[in-house]
């Protein structure tokens, strides 16, 4: 597997970028997924009452949807085995009382924000990286 595992590295270097555009939750049927393709999900996960998609906001027309959410990637490439960087970046954001949904895919960790928190997560997930950098130097 590869992807950076060290919590002190990942915290360091996770550069947290965000991403254009504006992303929904829906649930439609599991039989139902060929037919929601056009709508270009970014996520599908399958749970026991349907497939939860993550669509950008303006393909979510027709279906019931979450608010809309902004995406935050953390661009270090994150080993899916690594130790605490959920919980650390899961915690910066709770002092801050942001919600954030979580997405661990192959390379990267991505977060979904509320829209109006957007600005905040960004801030919060900065000063965690730099208070990691910080404590690094001072070794």
């Amino acid at each position: 597997m590869s992807g950076v595992t060290d919590l002190d590295e990942l915290l360091k270097t996770m550069e947290p970028a965000l991403a254009e555009g504006r992303f929904v939750y829906a649930c439609v049927p599991a039989d139902e997924l060929a037919s929601h393709l056009f709508r270009q999900p970014i996520g599908i996960f399958q749970e026991a009452e349907g497939l939860t998609l993550i669509v950008p906001e303006a393909a979510a027309e027709g279906l019931s949807a979450s608010p809309p959410m902004r995406m935050i990637t953390l661009t270090v490439h994150s080993s899916l085995e690594a130790v605490g960087l959920t919980g650390a970046f899961a915690a910066a954001l709770t002092r801050e009382g942001i919600s954030a949904n979580v997405v661990a895919a192959y390379h990267h960790d991505h977060i979904f924000v509320p829209e109006r928190d957007v600005e905040r997560a960004l801030d919060a997930l900065r000063a965690l990286s730099g208070s990691a950098r910080e404590k690094g130097e001072g070794r």
